[in-house]
């Protein structure tokens, strides 16, 4: 009995301890749970019980450096479901499904599969107009079904389309940037969505009577650029024509800076696309063509097209680079524009390098003289008196051996001998076999034009919030200086000659009013000799004694059955022209005319208003222009005192010297018709004296000779007509 009661009160012993150990654990449990792991089971509680969609931020504006929006965020919807909640709906799964795809223009079996799922939020579709947002609602409330959600969203849009589109990027479905400063100052602009809460059940179902709670959202900030939209689009413009004119095969590319604290004014890849359907058919591809092609065939078409040439590529600059290896010589006192040189053929390590001309050196010459007319020896010549230890010095001095920073994605790396010998400096002099991006050789040229002080490209001016406060300012960055003032100047002035002199190679950079100063560039490639394939170039800047602007157009393998050839001096230095002419124009730089552009101009003169005067009155005011120009009377039974009724051409039209005006003495219906003449490879006098003799009058842009007329020879056209040419010097690298 005893035994017994000594059993029983081991066994209680032993319940109570195990209870005792049991409450124990479990008040460290409760404990540890409520304590130590509070916050975790308290975030699993509002998670389960609360329902979250996303409101997605505004998107900060990209602007230009005049405030001209060129990437703005527009207002727009989203469609969300919560899937448990619509699946509770009177209409069945595969009606919600087919209609929901008919209002958006969906797959309805891809909205289905996303009812079908155990989750309580799905997006349906992003970016729908606020039309279709509220035929949605309409829809929802007419047949009660719940769980669909129409919230703000954001889309981006581009309003100049493909302008600047390698500068300005892309964004992803998700408004993420996915190229360019779209991407690269993407953590500034996406700014901090927000959300709409709203309290679940267990099972995921919206509360009766809950009220959502709106966490607000954070725009992003705004990016200012360097960029001058209506320079770009010059720059675009004359590019546009050039690729069509020459036939380009490989893409082409424009960049204007500010040599005076590097600031990118414009930048220009070609081919390129249209930011607000990245994806979509590029904006120089043929649309039928598009749409045959495979998905592998368009991916690497992407890659083309959404290449920024100027900053991503690298090319052999040719002969724009021999302005970097005469800079270094007059900065070392080996020569001045003076010194006697001469282009007779130089042979290096066994090769013979001759001058463009081949057969027809240019002989004894003055080294201003000599990079006029671009003679590769006397530049090897240069740079043998220099040595390869101080030649390459001057290389890295001027930037090419590292990346310049542009605050754009995949700048190249340029490709220069890592132990150059001695002819591999003697190519290098002119400009072969090596490898720069076009937007370093721009900056060298920035620290010709400037003094001598390499600057940073700048694309990126400042960071604004919604008020257009400032949050970070850009500011522009020397590198280092590279040669002094003096033989700044003393280059800006031999270049200026470059274009300036009847017989030079950058003749076809002209611009009446304004010093132009650059160099011409013609580069093989591995591709010449077997494809034709050559690298046209020509770098500028302007005014050539006071530089506001430098300019550097490439273009990459010109067809070899282009008209105009394949020489930087030809193809080239035309597009240049015409986008120093505008944007001068449009900076408001006063033209300040030679004595050479004054004759030029006096040769012209604004067609006078005759008509209501007699003729003889209509002749004695067009023989007091000066100018000599001619008349033609159309009529009968006229004499001195019968009025001109009609002239051709217009009053206010601006003619050249031996122009004829036709004068009617009735009204015509029609005009007298004549046909256009073959004007090609005449010069301006010429094509004046063939025109004139047919009634047709002409107005010239450039120097050298007729390479473009504006109507094909055999096309009839009014008597008095005022035809457009193009005149370019054709002997030329």
């Amino acid at each position: 009995m005893a035994g017994l009661g000594l059993t029983m009160k081991k066994r209680l012993i032993f319940l109570l301890v195990t209870f005792s150990v049991l409450i124990a654990a479990l008040v460290v449990r409760v404990g540890w749970i409520q304590i130590v792991q509070g916050d975790f089971y308290q975030k699993k509680a509002f998670s389960q019980q609360t329902r979250g969609r996303d409101i997605s931020p505004k998107r900060g504006t990209i602007f230009d450096r005049n405030g001209k929006p060129l990437a703005v965020s527009a207002s727009v919807e989203k469609i969300t479901i919560n899937p448990q909640e619509v699946r509770e709906s009177k209409l069945d799964q595969e009606t919600i499904a087919d209609n929901l795809g008919e209002i958006l223009g969906m797959n309805p079996e891809g909205i289905l599969k996303k009812i079908k799922k155990k989750s309580m939020y799905e997006i349906i579709k992003r970016k729908i107009d606020d039309e279709v947002g509220n035929n949605i609602r309409k829809w929802a409330k007419e047949h009660d079904v719940g769980g669909i959600y129409i919230d703000e969203d954001s889309k981006r849009y581009y309003p100049n389309r493909n302008l600047a589109a390698h500068i300005l990027g892309f964004t992803g479905d998700d408004n993420q940037g996915l190229d360019g400063i779209e991407a690269v100052m993407d953590k500034y602009l996406k700014g901090v969505p927000g959300k709409i809460l709203s309290e679940t059940d267990a099972r995921g179902r919206g509360l009766p009577l809950n009220e959502e709670k709106h966490i607000g959202v954070q725009d992003g900030a705004n990016i200012v650029l360097t960029i001058d939209e209506t320079i770009q689009y010059f720059a675009q413009r004359a590019l546009e024509k050039a690729v069509t004119d020459n036939m380009v095969l490989n893409g082409a590319t424009a960049i204007v800076t500010d040599p005076r604290n590097g600031d990118i004014l414009a930048m220009v890849s070609k081919p390129d696309f249209d930011p607000n359907d990245p994806f979509g058919c590029p904006t120089d591809t043929d649309k039928a063509e598009w749409e045959g092609m495979s998905s592998e065939e368009k991916k690497a078409m992407f890659s083309v097209v959404w290449r920024n040439k100027a900053v991503v590529d690298t090319y052999e600059p040719g002969s724009t680079f021999k302005a970097i290896t005469a800079a270094a010589g007059l900065e070392e006192g080996i020569v001045t524009p003076q010194t006697r040189v001469n282009d007779f053929p130089v042979i290096v390590q066994g090769n013979t390098i001759k001058c463009w001309r081949g057969y027809r050196p240019h002989g004894e010459e003055s080294f201003a003289e000599g990079v006029y007319n671009s003679c590769n020896p006397v530049f090897v010549r240069l740079a043998q008196v220099m040595g390869v230890s101080k030649f390459y010095k001057y290389m890295k001095a001027f930037g090419f051996y590292d990346r310049t920073g542009i605050e754009l994605p995949g700048e190249a790396q340029s490709q220069i001998h890592a132990q150059p010998k001695e002819i591999d400096m003697a190519v290098a002099a002119f400009g072969q076999r090596f490898q720069i991006s076009p937007i370093q050789l721009i900056s060298s040229y920035g620290a010709i034009a400037n003094g001598g002080t390499l600057m940073k490209p700048r694309v990126i001016k400042e960071i604004t919030d919604s008020d257009g406060n400032i949050i970070e300012r850009f500011e522009p960055q020397p590198v280092r200086n590279v040669i002094s003032k003096q033989t700044s100047d003393t280059l800006c002035e031999i270049l200026e000659g470059v274009v300036s002199v009847d017989t030079a190679t950058g003749g076809n950079a002209y611009v009446p009013g304004y010093r132009v100063a650059g160099k011409t560039g013609t580069s093989e490639t591995t591709e010449t000799k077997s494809k034709g394939r050559y690298i046209a170039s020509f770098s500028a800047f302007a005014p050539a004694d006071n530089p506001v602007i430098c300019v550097l157009v490439v273009l990459d393998y010109p067809d070899p059955s282009s008209p105009f050839g394949h020489g930087g001096g030809k193809i080239a230095a035309p597009v240049v022209r015409d986008i120093i002419e505008n944007s001068l124009e449009y900076l408001g730089v006063e033209r300040r005319y030679t004595e050479k552009d004054k004759e030029e101009l006096e040769d012209q003169v604004t067609v006078p208003d005759v008509r209501g005067k007699s003729t003889a009155e209509a002749r004695q005011i067009l023989s007091a222009t000066g100018v000599n120009l001619k008349y033609s009377i159309e009529g009968e039974g006229y004499d001195n005192n019968t009025i001109v009724v009609e002239q051709s051409p217009k009053p206010g039209i601006s003619l050249t010297k031996k122009s004829v005006v036709i004068l009617y003495t009735y009204k015509p219906q029609q005009g007298i018709k004549v046909k256009m003449p073959d004007i090609k490879n005449k010069t301006i006098d010429e094509a004046v004296e063939t025109l004139s003799k047919v009634g047709l009058n002409v107005k010239g842009k450039g120097i050298g000779v007729v390479v473009e007329q504006q109507f094909e020879p055999g096309t009839e056209l009014e008597k008095g007509t005022v035809v457009e040419v193009e005149l370019r010097f054709l002997d030329t690298e």
